[in-house]
């Protein structure tokens, strides 16, 4: 049996010193004022940072996948697999251009030694103009040759007040239940599904029950005819924690669901546990939590942002990882 680490991250703002050249030149010039400041120097220490954590994910190993929300384009996410060197790894980049207003994607890192890649599929929720994005990568695992589908989510933000933007992620979750159907109807319902990525709801909100379908039953998930996603994030919140705190309260934005097919007795691809029977945890690394009265994370910020801290921070979310397990 051969057991994989996958993990999450909202790795705030990673921004490219040069043009992206997939952006358009109106949010270019938009970006060029929000970066003032952000030199090579800067890029490279905050390169440097979350290269740290990562390498220390996986009892040091490093993730075998890692989601990625925040980054602005694939020469960036290429920098900081060169930091990552470390881990002895053949990390490859997944990504796709969009075109969110503030030039932040989805992407994943991932071993290319453990899995081949198929294919990607990316769809950008729509506002008045396209804002966040959804990605979908097809890999099978090396030589098991199953096939696993990750998706990578970042909803649109609370921007405007919780419930005045909520009606945005609930069409970003009717986006994912429908690609999920698709997937069910041209693959099969056993198929395994990874969900991942920073929701900005927590699981107990409607958009992710009512409209991504997501429980925290096994059992509803394991027997249900469509298809659901079980949310490994519930005990989380019982251990009144956060991947994100909002004036001092911790809210879990950052969050794992699997379908239904990591669930069965039987499947080649399924869920697993961390050592203490946990399906999902925080990585909360003591150097990334803030020395304050409240746990929240040390952001790294930017120059001309309120908040910098170039030598101590690392993002404003803490990662989240889960264990899965090959058979056979």
């Amino acid at each position: 049996m051969k057991t994989y680490y996958f993990a999450w991250w909202n790795v705030e703002n990673l921004f490219d010193t040069e043009d992206c050249p997939d952006r358009p030149d109106y949010l270019q010039s938009r970006l060029r004022r929000v970066l003032e400041g952000w030199t090579e120097a800067v890029l490279d220490q905050k390169l440097n940072q979350l290269a740290h954590i990562i390498l220390k994910m996986n009892g040091s190993a490093g993730p075998d996948l890692i989601g990625l929300c925040e980054v602005e384009s694939k020469a960036v996410i290429d920098k900081l697999i060169g930091k990552l060197r470390a881990a002895g790894r053949q990390y490859t980049a997944a990504h796709h251009p969009g075109n969110d207003n503030r030039g932040i994607d989805v992407a994943f890192i991932y071993d290319a030694d453990l899995f081949t890649f198929e294919g990607l599929f990316h769809f950008e929720v729509l506002k008045r103009s396209a804002t966040r994005d959804l990605l979908q990568i097809n890999l099978k695992t090396k030589p098991g040759n199953h096939p696993l589908l990750v998706i990578g989510n970042h909803w649109p933000s609370r921007r405007g007040g919780e419930y005045g933007s909520e009606p945005y992620r609930i069409m970003a979750a009717e986006t994912l239940s429908y690609w999920m159907e698709r997937i069910f109807e041209i693959r099969t319902p056993n198929i395994p599904v990874i969900v991942m990525g920073d929701f900005n709801d927590e699981p107990f909100n409607r958009a992710l029950t009512d409209y991504a379908l997501s429980s925290n039953s096994l059992t509803r998930v394991r027997n249900a005819r469509i298809p659901r996603l079980y949310n490994l994030m519930w005990p989380v919140l019982g251990a009144a924690d956060g991947t994100f705190y909002f004036n001092n309260f911790p809210v879990v934005l950052d969050q794992l669901l699997v379908s239904r097919g990591m669930l069965l007795a039987n499947a080649p691809i399924r869920l697993s546990t961390f050592s203490d029977g946990s399906y999902a945890r925080v990585e909360k690394f003591p150097e990334m939590v803030s020395g304050g009265m409240y746990p929240d994370p040390i952001r790294f910020g930017r120059p001309a942002s309120g908040v910098y801290n170039p030598q101590t921070g690392y993002s404003d979310h803490y990662p989240v990882a889960m264990m899965v397990e090959e058979r056979g």
